[in-house]
């Protein structure tokens, strides 16, 4: 039996966080994989907080509770959810409604047939997604060639939110991005240990600032830093 350990950074997604929690717990698994969900509330302030202890105290479904006492970053929540986790493979999900669960067994196959380490799903290989911010595209792309011209692989979405490692992977790296630019240090530090690296179509539900998009062109600037600093400097 295998443990699938679910790391979910969250941040003002009370609107959402019931709903992703309810898709996480009924994905459909292997029949020989456990799960584990792990949620680190960073700080919110719009109610996330007291609906995710609500739904703790319920125990419906089970899940581990993590609280920042101080708003960190995407970066520093995955980091206190992969302490927390204990599965064999550990699996980021965002909490909004922008990746879903169902696709778990595609991440999964290759880390079962054990063909991987490390899986992406990319929104780009022909999944279906919802159709959104061609400078987004644009800007995605360009990272992701960035990195790959530093790391030498040839991944198609660098910039994506699901992204599974066996566990011993994880405890190998030494991560210090606290916001968005934990995806390039990530993928750097990935490439560095040389380990097998797959990557899997998924589908994409993007959604818009009104519908509580957080990453912005800042954001952007920062991941450049980021692939510069961790691919030549760290």
């Amino acid at each position: 039996m295998k443990k699938l350990s679910v790391v979910i950074p969250a941040f003002n997604e009370v609107e959402t966080i019931e709903k992703v929690l309810g898709r996480v717990a009924d994905a459909p698994l292997p029949a020989d994989v456990e799960l584990e969900i792990v949620v680190v509330d960073d700080a919110s302030t719009d109610g996330t907080q007291a609906k995710l202890e609500e739904l703790a105290a319920s125990g419906a479904p089970a899940f581990k509770l993590v609280q920042h006492e101080r708003n960190q970053g995407k970066g520093a929540a995955l980091r206190s959810g992969f302490a927390a986790a204990q599965g064999d493979f550990v699996l980021v999900q965002d909490a909004d409604l922008e990746y879903h669960p169902r696709d778990y067994p595609v991440l999964l196959q290759p880390l079962l047939e054990e063909d991987a380490d490390v899986v992406y799903g990319s929104r780009f290989l022909g999944g279906p997604h919802r159709v959104l911010f061609f400078w987004h595209f644009q800007g995605n792309k360009l990272l992701t060639l960035m990195s790959n011209m530093l790391t030498d692989l040839n991944l198609s979405d660098m910039e994506t939110g699901y992204k599974v490692f066996r566990k011993e992977v994880l405890d190998n790296l030494t991560l210090h991005s606290n916001r968005f630019a934990i995806e390039p240090e990530m993928t750097a530090k990935v490439a560095k240990q040389q380990v097998r690296i797959f990557e899997v179509p998924i589908s994409y539900s993007g959604r818009t600032y009104a519908e509580g998009k957080k990453i912005g062109w800042k954001d952007g600037v920062a991941a450049v830093w980021a692939i510069l600093r961790y691919n030549l400097f760290d």
